[in-house]
């Protein structure tokens, strides 16, 4: 890993926590680019089924605000596109990729990147807290949440909660446990879609 690498933060919202039966209802990118451009870009989308009112609690997305909006596969080449040639960096990045994963090949479409969790990043760095959720980073590092349990907000925290890491550590330190921690999960032999 160099610092020159396109980082891709990314929060997906869903209507559950079932990589088969449930769906996205809203992604959000903030893409670092090697020359330090950054750009930012969320859409919802629409599930194909109702969100359950806990989810809609949660996170504040109502059927009425996705009812309109882009199926997955419409999004699906958009989104193919902007996970290209990057480090893909989420909170228990194993949920946000599946969800990805499993979404992209029903729309026809593979995904074979390179993942880093912000979860393990946290332990790795902070093995002595017991707690690494979003909200407990938020806390220990003066992260500023524009909502939460939104997509692009949720992203935009990943990329605070990076830039402070990187500030507040030897590069080399910071770097050689990216390198460690960085995966590219295998992929199921067969996906259910």
């Amino acid at each position: 890993m160099t610092f020159h690498e396109k980082l891709i933060f990314i929060d997906l919202e869903t209507t559950g926590a079932n990589l088969i039966n449930d769906r996205i209802t809203e992604i959000g990118i903030v893409t670092v680019n090697a020359d330090g451009d950054i750009d930012r870009w969320s859409s919802f989308v629409n599930p194909g089924r109702p969100i359950p009112s806990f989810i809609q609690d949660l996170t504040g997305i109502s059927d009425r605000m996705v009812a309109t909006a882009p199926t997955f596969e419409t999004l699906a080449d958009t989104v193919r596109e902007r996970l290209e040639d990057g480090l893909f960096i989420a909170h228990n990045a194993r949920f946000d990729y599946g969800f990805l994963h499993h979404a992209l090949a029903r729309a026809g479409h593979a995904l074979s990147i390179d993942v880093l969790c912000t979860v393990k990043l946290s332990r790795r760095f902070f093995p002595e807290e017991k707690r690494h959720n979003l909200d407990t980073l938020i806390a220990r590092h003066g992260l500023v949440p524009e909502a939460r349990h939104r997509a692009l907000a949720d992203a935009d925290l990943l990329w605070q909660l990076w830039e402070k890491l990187t500030a507040s550590m030897p590069s080399e330190i910071f770097s050689q446990a990216v390198q460690t921690l960085r995966q590219r999960p295998a992929l199921p032999s067969a996906t259910d879609a």
